[in-house]
């Protein structure tokens, strides 16, 4: 995997990472930012495959795979955050 594309899916867990902190600040529970992650992950994957050349992906499945899994680390990452300031 080239550099680009490797930045390329690294910048999907970022941006998931923000919207899930936008979500928080809302009264929705969350038990659901997981789920919203992954579904956010998925659509920026299919639109990364078609706005980014560089996306290290060959078809659309492989794109919302590549999308669901960064946006589950977004949750990971935050609750490894969590976690860290206890």
């Amino acid at each position: 995997m080239q550099i680009m594309g490797l930045t390329s899916v690294a910048s999907i867990t970022v941006m998931v990472y923000l919207i899930a902190l936008l979500v928080k600040a809302t009264p929705l529970p969350n038990k659901w930012l997981p789920i919203i992650c992954g579904i956010t992950g998925g659509v920026l994957g299919v639109l990364a495959k078609f706005f980014m050349p560089q996306f290290p992906v060959s078809d659309i499945f492989d794109a919302v795979a590549v999308g669901i899994v960064s946006g589950l680390a977004a949750t990971g990452v935050n609750e490894a955050l969590k976690i860290r300031k206890k």
